[in-house]
């Protein structure tokens, strides 16, 4: 299986560079290439995973078998996104899928009109804990509510609240299946809390602005009529190897593991919250 990478920015691309091309931990799959030219990121990399290293994202067409899409700042995916699936390729698109409804819809689109297999989540959606977490919940079924905290910089340069947000909004999702509804978000000097219901669900997310030194962990909570799980979600050295291998499955698959819609919710719900952060950084004319 041979994977090209666009956008290397993310230090997830070393992850995935160690774990199949140095440990070949992922069977047959290896990354082949990187787009995005010759520089010192890339020719380290490539000098890591013996790999080579192509200009432009569609240089890799022709190349390869599955693309990630690893951009930090999600208004990229899009474009970067959209040859592959157009050629019916399977893609990745690392956490953000989109910075915008939209952005995501087209890249839905595209990927149904031409059989291409997509899929795009936070790495903190397949983790231990995270995995504890939804075991543990489901045991009274449907939580009643879902609270989830993380940090995030509504004002960070990869698109705000998109960067970081999507861990929590994405997990806390998990939890609540439904039609995202009633977005609210209340804002103090250091946290951006969205509100929301997903189906019969209320959900809260808590984000909180890190400082250069300290950030806090992530953490989920959900309760049902009888029952209260919570869980601290930790983020060791090997992070990212279970999302990996669920989109490694879905190579050789070629199901999706997350259905199209729910790849929109946790977009709609930060577009909204996103948005609202901008009206009220708007002065009034």
């Amino acid at each position: 299986m041979r994977i090209g990478i666009v956008g290397t920015e993310n230090s997830h691309v070393d992850h995935i560079v160690r774990h199949l091309n140095v440990h070949r931990a992922g069977g047959d799959a290896r990354v082949v290439a990187l787009s995005g030219g010759r520089d010192a990121r890339n020719d380290a990399l490539a000098a890591v995973g013996g790999m080579t290293v192509v200009a432009a994202p569609t240089d890799l067409l022709g190349l390869v078998d599955a693309v990630v899409v690893a951009d930090r700042y999600g208004a990229h995916h899009r474009d970067h996104a959209l040859p592959f699936l157009a050629a019916g390729l399977p893609v990745f698109v690392d956490k953000p899928l989109a910075c915008t409804v939209e952005d995501a819809q087209v890249m839905i689109d595209t990927a149904l009109a031409h059989d291409a297999p997509l899929t795009s989540f936070s790495a903190l959606r397949w983790i231990p804990d995270a995995e504890r977490l939804v075991a543990r919940s489901s045991t009274s079924g449907r939580p009643h509510a879902v609270v989830m905290s993380g940090p995030a910089d509504p004002e960070g340069e990869h698109g705000g609240v998109f960067f970081y947000g999507i861990h929590p909004v994405d997990l806390a999702l998990r939890l609540a299946p439904g039609e995202i509804g009633d977005v609210r978000t209340d804002t103090t000097a250091s946290t951006v809390t969205a509100s929301f219901t997903a189906g019969d669900t209320r959900v809260v997310v808590n984000l909180v602005r890190p400082t250069d030194t300290r950030q806090i962990p992530f953490h989920g909570m959900a309760l049902t009529r009888d029952t209260m799980v919570e869980q601290t979600l930790t983020l060791d050295a090997r992070y990212c190897v279970p999302g990996l291998e669920v989109f490694l499955d879905m190579v050789r698959t070629g199901r999706p593991p997350i259905a199209y819609p729910d790849l929109l919710r946790p977009i709609e719900v930060l577009e909204s919250v996103a948005t609202d952060l901008r009206t009220r950084r708007t002065p009034a004319p």
